[in-house]
C-alpha cells in the first residue's frame, strides 16, 4: 500500500491512499483543481479514484466534494450523521444521493482490496470517524480531528505499519494566540484537536519495532508550525515510559499546500 498527503492542515486536508489496483482518498477539503494537480503530481487521476472516504462534514474536509464527486460519480463513503450533514450543507452544492455508500463505525468493509475500518472519534461533528486501512498483513491509518484519545483509540491504532496523526496545534501558541476565547475552548476541548504534546503521548503508546513510518498532519496555520510540531512529538517520545527512541522512527510532518512524498508499506 501507499499514502500520499496531498494537502494537510486547518485550510484543507486531502490524502490519497492506494494499492496497486485500488485507489481512495480520505476527504477532499481543498479545490477540486488542487486535487487534480496534486494525484497528477504524484502519477495518478481523479478519475481512477474507486471511493472517496470521508471524516466529517467540516468545510477543510469537503470542500471539494461536490466537484469531484459530480464529474466522476465516484462513490462516496461516510456515517449516516456524515452523509446528512453534508447533504444540508449548501457550500459543496447537490450531490446525487446514490453516490453515498452508509458506513458504520467498527464495521469493516472492502473497496477492492483493501479493507477499511472507520474508527469512531471525538470532534465536534455530527458523526466524525478515522480510517484504517489493510491489505494483507500491511495496515495504515489516517487519525486527524480528534480532541482526545482513550484506550479504544490506541487498541484499534496497534500493530500499524504506517500512521497519518493529527499534531495541530501549540498549547502556548494557541492560549496566546489572537483566537476568541470561545474558539480557544472548542480546540482544546474534548472534542477539538490534539495538541503536539498529545499527539507524542498517543505516539507513544502505539509504537513498536515495526512501525515503518510516522506522519504528522493536521498543523494549525495559525498556532503551530513544523518544526516545533516535529520537535514536540520527539520529546514526547522520548520522554515517555516505553523501550523506544524518537530516533528509532522516521517522522515526517505534511504540509498544508502541496504533496507530500508518496510513502509505500
Amino acid at each position: 500500500m501507499k499514502l500520499c498527503s496531498i494537502a494537510s492542515g486547518s485550510s484543507g486536508n486531502c490524502i490519497f491512499a492506494g494499492s496497486d489496483t485500488t485507489s481512495l482518498m480520505i476527504d477532499t477539503g481543498i479545490s477540486g483543481k488542487r486535487i487534480e494537480e496534486g494525484l497528477r503530481e504524484i502519477g495518478h487521476t481523479t478519475g481512477e479514484v474507486d471511493g472517496i472516504l470521508i471524516t466529517h462534514e467540516h468545510s477543510d474536509h469537503i470542500s471539494g466534494l461536490g466537484v469531484v464527486a459530480r464529474r466522476y460519480g465516484i462513490p462516496i463513503y461516510a456515517t449516516e450523521g456524515t452523509k446528512q450533514a453534508i447533504l444540508k450543507s449548501k457550500s459543496v452544492g447537490e450531490i446525487p444521493r446514490e453516490l453515498f455508500q452508509e458506513i458504520q463505525p467498527d464495521a469493516e468493509f472492502m473497496i477492492g482490496d483493501i479493507s477499511v475500518s472507520p474508527i469512531s472519534i471525538s470532534h465536534d461533528a455530527a458523526q466524525p470517524t478515522a480510517y484504517l486501512l489493510r491489505q494483507g498483513r500491511t495496515s495504515m491509518a489516517v487519525m486527524t480531528d480528534l480532541g482526545r484519545y482513550d484506550d479504544y483509540i490506541v487498541e484499534r491504532l496497534q500493530n500499524l505499519d504506517l500512521i497519518l496523526l493529527e499534531a495541530n496545534h501549540d498549547v502556548h501558541m494557541l492560549q496566546a494566540g489572537r483566537y476568541p476565547y470561545y474558539l480557544k475552548q472548542r480546540i482544546l476541548g474534548d472534542r477539538g484537536h490534539l495538541s503536539n504534546e498529545r499527539s507524542g503521548q498517543l505516539l507513544s503508546r502505539i509504537l513498536h519495532e515495526h512501525l515503518k513510518t510516522v506522519i504528522l498532519g493536521h498543523l494549525s496555520k495559525e498556532n503551530n508550525y513544523e518544526q516545533l510540531a516535529y520537535e514536540t512529538v520527539r520529546l514526547e517520545i522520548d520522554l515517555a515510559d516505553n523501550p523506544y527512541r524518537a530516533g528509532d522512527f522516521p517522522i515526517h510532518v505534511a504540509k498544508r499546500d502541496m504533496p507530500s512524498d508518496v510513502f509505500e508499506i
